[in-house]
């Protein structure tokens, strides 16, 4: 018996001799990076980023290889994370502008709402970007069930990101010279943690970190910088500092979670709001990056631990997607998902173990409409994957791409020309997905959408 067999079957053991109140009402915490792309940490085949803790939390849970955002930019995706839906649903197709009309709207039954309301003590740490118009606060994380709102933007998220003054949040004070934000994040995660130990707790831990312009520790950025193979959007040094950091906060939440006793209680998803920006980072053999419907831009890294629970080691290749996060995480709870609230993602926590099974869902979906391209290149377009399928339609030009996913994963070989049926059927699939989840002007979740 190895060593890894040990440790689970001793975890299993302490489950077991655990009382059941104790385990009723797990813990939940997702940590979302923020423009993390799907090739940048050790465990998903990156040789020069250095990320331990990260790759020592897929040894000890579920790698999920086949993991999306529901957008390839941040705000879109981050409300089909506290909803469920696709953001075509919501009614967020792209990131919120400072004074954007738009918002989360607290008419939604969002997913720390559902936390609260059981019970739980829940918390916002970090990036919320679905404000809006910061005046108005109209989409304020503290009307979505957050207790706790810690280091959370105040202000659009400008320059001035990861050094004290924060420019977006010019009250919170640092505690030290010169400090890190995201180790200012990291501490705060752990303090909570510490805070609320004994009561069942959901934490948000959403980094601002790698988002550009990127700024690493320097001492960190000087020790990358002097690796063999240090380049810009391969090896970049800033990128790997940040992400170190990140890494680091990893395993202090990790090393708390076991002091406390409560690891084996607690079910840690980390991922990332889209793909890497490729002017800082390539995404490995994907194609593509931020603001691209190509997986590049939308395909992200996933692991989810919880110790008895998900599969030691295991490699997922089931594709989910952050519309999975809100049903999965109730379902770990023990929480049923609110009447009256339409839920477009289906619960990734079978996975956890029985990786190698299928969700009970045809296909997955992109709506990412622009009035102009973006200026990483992005284009205005949907999206759909079947199987092993994908077709990308471009609305500015009204032509579609067609690959095949398992023989191409990093889309080179268009496949529109000889598939001419197939392309067909798919462009029909997508345009009637889009009849039935857009709400029509006037229609009640329309009006719910920007309450």
């Amino acid at each position: 018996m190895g060593p890894d067999q040990i440790t689970r079957r001793s975890v299993l053991g302490a489950l077991a001799a655990a009382p059941l109140a104790a385990r009723a009402r797990p813990n939940v915490i997702v940590i979302l990076a923020d423009d993390l792309g799907w090739f940048e940490l050790g465990c998903y085949g990156n040789g020069f980023n250095e990320t331990p803790h990260l790759d020592r939390l897929a040894l000890q849970g579920v790698r999920f290889t086949h993991a999306y955002s529901a957008a390839p930019v941040c705000s879109p995706t981050r409300a089909s994370y506290m909803t469920g839906q696709y953001p075509a649903r919501v009614g967020i197709l792209d990131y919120l502008r400072a004074d954007d009309p738009n918002h989360l709207s607290p008419a939604l039954a969002t997913l720390p709402k559902q936390f609260a309301a059981a019970g739980y003590e829940t918390a916002l740490i970090g990036k919320w970007h679905l404000m809006g118009d910061y005046a108005a606060r109209r989409g304020d994380p503290a009307l979505h069930g957050y207790k706790h709102v810690i280091c959370s933007e105040s202000s659009y998220i400008g320059p001035g990101y990861y050094f004290p003054p924060y420019q977006h949040m010019k009250e919170v004070a640092p505690r030290r010279e010169g400090e890190y934000l995201t180790d200012r994040l990291n501490e705060e995660a752990v303090e909570f943690i510490a805070r609320v130990a004994g009561r069942p707790f959901f934490l948000s831990l959403n980094h601002y970190s790698p988002h550009t312009r990127l700024a690493g520790k320097p001492e960190l950025v000087k020790r990358f910088a002097a690796k063999p193979g240090a380049g810009k959007t391969r090896n970049n040094p800033e990128l790997a500092a940040m992400l170190a950091s990140i890494d680091e906060g990893v395993g202090a939440l990790v090393a708390k979670l076991d002091e406390l006793g409560i690891a084996g209680n607690t079910l840690l998803v980390f991922t990332s709001d889209n793909g890497g920006e490729t002017r800082v980072t390539t995404n490995g053999h994907l194609r593509g990056g931020k603001s691209q419907l190509y997986e590049g831009g939308i395909r992200v890294p996933m692991i989810a631990r919880w110790p008895g629970r998900a599969q030691a080691g295991a490699v997922c290749e089931t594709p989910v997607s952050s519309i999975d996060l809100y049903p999965g995480l109730l379902e770990a709870a023990g929480l049923a998902a609110p009447r009256g609230h339409t839920l477009d993602g289906v619960s990734f926590l079978p996975l956890l173990a029985r990786p190698q099974a299928r969700l009970k869902r045809d296909a997955l979906y992109w709506h990412y409409p622009l009035e102009k391209p973006h200026f990483l290149g992005g284009r205005s377009a949907g999206a759909l994957r079947k199987g092993d399928w994908k077709l990308i339609e471009f609305f500015d030009t009204r032509t579609a791409e067609l690959y095949h996913l398992k023989a191409d994963p990093g889309e080179r070989n268009d496949l529109a020309a000889a598939e001419p049926a197939r392309l067909s059927a798919m462009r029909q699939d997508l345009a009637a997905w889009r009849r039935a989840v857009i709400p029509a002007p006037g229609s009640p979740a329309r009006k719910r959408a920007s309450a």
